[in-house]
């Protein structure tokens, strides 16, 4: 894998002058698509048209920001400010993840930013030094793009897992206190919602990975052949990263439940019911 990566960095640096630029007329072009879904809305009343508009607003600035961010840090190439951004990137993915979560308790963002922080750095570093191994480690145009795919895939996993696992606990909770009256410990009253919540969040990159290739091409393949990359190349790195995302999610899926696990039940083998609140946002 070593060995691929710089022809691979080579041949976007050249092509990416030359091949399939967009200007931004063109960009606004794509936008008016937009439309379709806006009319849809309207049209069905499914009462999501400004958000939809919303949500497209806020993400043409964000990533315009990080574009103008990275052009700077990429220019740079130092240590300090690669982890810092991905620090930043880490921390936001963190509160992502309780955003998308209804039922809370008090510690669930430290459970969250923890649980990600550990998994994707984790991942994110063995695939750096021991797989694609950039020179330096901490390149930029190698280690934000990686960790961003594996933060986006793994926040989507944890939240899944982490709502889930917290909803069975409320929706089940007479079963769950006729266990612990019965004997059970806290663990076996617990299990088989975590179990049922570690499937849950595997369930999408499950899904990505029995299609790609026949159903969808994935995101990274796909920029690679854009680029000009040669194919089997670019299926190389797709096949690496969908294994990477896998395990972050595994991971951190574990890591979060573990966590909130150990958070809402007791030694005395009780479940601390007055600490779960459902969210209203």
């Amino acid at each position: 894998m070593k060995d691929l990566l710089p022809p691979l960095l080579s041949q976007l640096e050249q092509t990416s002058t030359n091949l399939l630029q967009l200007s931004w007329i063109e960009v606004g072009v794509a936008s008016t698509l937009l439309v379709i879904n806006v009319i849809l809305s309207i049209t069905l009343q499914l009462g999501i048209a400004k958000q939809l508009l919303i949500s497209a607003s806020r993400m043409v600035i964000q990533l315009l920001l990080i574009g103008l961010i990275l052009k700077q840090i990429f220019a740079l190439a130092l240590l300090f400010p690669v982890l810092g951004l991905a620090g930043v990137m880490t921390l936001i993915a963190g509160i992502s993840v309780v955003r998308r979560t209804q039922t809370r308790y008090r510690s669930i963002h430290t459970t969250a930013i923890v649980s990600i922080w550990m998994s994707s750095w984790i991942v994110t570093g063995i695939t750096l030094l021991l797989i694609v191994k950039p020179e330096p480690w901490h390149s930029p145009s190698v280690l934000i793009p990686l960790l961003g795919m594996v933060l986006g895939n793994s926040l989507t996993g944890i939240s899944l897992g982490m709502e889930r696992f917290l909803r069975e606990l409320t929706t089940n909770r007479d079963e769950i206190e006729s266990l612990l009256v019965l004997g059970a410990t806290r663990w076996e009253s617990c299990r088989p919602s975590i179990v049922n919540a570690t499937r849950a969040a595997m369930i999408p990159i499950l899904n990505t990975m029995s299609v790609a290739g026949i159903v969808s091409i994935p995101g990274m393949m796909t920029g690679q052949l854009l680029a000009g990359a040669e194919p089997m190349q670019a299926v190389r790195y797709q096949i690496m990263i969908m294994f990477v995302i896998a395990a972050a999610i595994a991971l951190g899926t574990i890591s979060a439940l573990t966590l909130t696990y150990l958070r809402v039940t007791s030694k005395r083998h009780r479940i601390n019911w007055s600490d779960l609140q459902v969210s209203d946002h």
